[in-house]
């Protein structure tokens, strides 16, 4: 996985991007956590449950499905958010599932269940640029210099660029619709 930080930088690009009122500081900050969320799943280790058994690290709580889940609720919660509940749902469908499939950016760990509950199955993406954080802090010293160096360049800039291209769209505007004739004739 990208370390818990970059998790993040996707839901601040389109957040910064997209930009007030569109998405609002408490959907922003609903989005910074549901794009986390799904490592959650490493509360499992203690409990003992298997990094690859379905309830396991990178399993069903990183499927599209899990993604689905979060941004329905979210929908459902779009008043307290001060958003449209449309906009709540694709902004955090989108931070969610921006986990997942970083994930399966990186070079390391079992791949992601993307499909779970369809499939237990694990993916990984057919390019894996993105160096795996370690999931203890010991491995994470010992690697701390690759691993910024590496998601600066594939997590990071990528998102930093998405954001800057958002929020250049809303300040000079992009192709208007036509407004709808009111009727009569030319």
């Amino acid at each position: 996985m990208p370390s818990f930080v970059s998790h993040v930088a996707v839901p601040l690009a389109l957040g910064g991007g997209l930009g007030e009122p569109a998405i609002s500081r408490r959907l922003l900050a609903a989005g910074l956590v549901a794009s986390v969320l799904p490592d959650l799943d490493v509360l499992g280790f203690p409990l003992g449950i298997p990094y690859a058994a379905a309830l396991g690290h990178r399993g069903a709580s990183h499927s599209l499905a899990s993604a689905l889940a979060v941004a329905t609720v979210g929908a459902a919660l779009h008043g307290p958010l001060r958003c449209r509940a449309r906009t709540a749902f694709l902004f955090l469908l989108a931070a969610t599932a921006s986990h997942p499939l970083l994930d399966a950016l990186t070079s390391g760990g079992l791949g992601v269940a993307l499909l779970w509950p369809i499939s237990d199955a694990r993916f990984f993406a057919p390019v894996r640029p993105i160096h795996v954080a370690p999931l203890g802090l010991h491995g994470l010293r010992a690697r701390w210099a690759a691993l910024l160096v590496s998601e600066a360049i594939w997590v990071w800039a990528p998102s930093a660029v998405l954001g800057l291209a958002l929020a250049w769209r809303r300040r000079h505007g992009g192709p208007v619709a036509a407004e709808p004739s009111s009727g009569g004739g030319a």
